[in-house]
């Protein structure tokens, strides 16, 4: 097939948007950035493209919470639509603010009634957490990976945080334990080791340390650190150390993405 197709969401608030699409892009496919009104209008339609792409940001200053009005905005007038979107197969990827807006319209986990079962909330620490944190990514091999966006990456990895509410609680200890069963958890905070670490290694104290996580198809994935801000090497805060690869492991991320799209559609 061609290009993928990516639409790369932005509303008021929005600032992640051109990172997004330029990492599409480097991973090889075609970006657009389109508004939530285009959408909300019919001027654009999601079926037009393969892949969605909510950034980070503020959108509408987070006002209520974070994500929370974007959330419903595409709950009440898109959910068909995302609802047909997933079930032809096609990703979506939330980051950050994106992320947030993922799991408070009950996209993430995921359920037939899109009820909200997790959140993302204040940090512990009451304040922005802006700095780079270790990732252990979770069942990443081609054979058992759930998540498609995550297929092949190292076990650990290091991404840059900037959030002040991405505390990821669940409703109860039975959505935690249906996201372990059916292995939803795609990445945790850890130490430099791979460890189980409290902060400043979990910068936020998140249940478990869970920085992000899947939908059960593996097609929906959303997460707490930006892997658009490490597609080349010099974004690495100590690429002048024995760095020999180009890319950033960011960049694998959208990589694979375009990988899915290209052998499915």
């Amino acid at each position: 097939m061609q290009k993928p197709k990516v639409c790369v969401l932005r509303t008021a608030g929005t600032n992640c948007d051109q990172e997004t699409a330029f990492a599409f892009f480097k991973a090889g496919a075609f970006a657009e950035l389109v508004h939530t009104n285009s959408l909300v209008s019919g001027y654009k339609a999601l079926d037009e493209y393969q892949i969605l792409a909510i950034p980070g940001g503020f959108t509408y200053g987070d006002d209520v919470a974070a994500g929370k009005i974007l959330a419903n905005e595409l709950k009440y007038e898109l959910k068909a639509a995302l609802l047909d979107f997933i079930g032809e197969g096609k990703l979506i990827i939330g980051i950050c603010n994106g992320f947030q807006m993922l799991v408070k319209s009950g996209l993430l986990p995921g359920n037939a009634e899109l009820a909200q079962e997790a959140s993302l909330t204040i940090n512990d620490s009451a304040k922005f957490e802006d700095r780079w944190v270790y990732l252990k990514c979770i069942a990443t091999g081609r054979q058992k990976a759930k998540c498609v966006w995550t297929k092949g990456l190292p076990e650990i990895i290091y991404l840059p945080v900037a959030h002040g509410e991405g505390k990821f609680v669940v409703r109860d200890k039975a959505v935690l334990a249906r996201l372990k069963r059916n292995n939803q958890i795609v990445v945790e905070y850890c130490d430099e080791k791979g460890s189980p670490a409290s902060y400043p290694h979990n910068p936020n104290g998140s249940t478990e340390g869970i920085a992000g996580i899947c939908d059960e198809t593996g097609r929906v994935f959303g997460l707490m650190p930006h892997p658009e801000r490490h597609i080349h090497v010099l974004q690495h805060p100590r690429w002048v150390r024995s760095h020999k690869r180009l890319e950033g492991v960011g960049l694998a991320i959208f990589k694979n993405a375009v990988v899915y799209v290209q052998k499915k559609f």
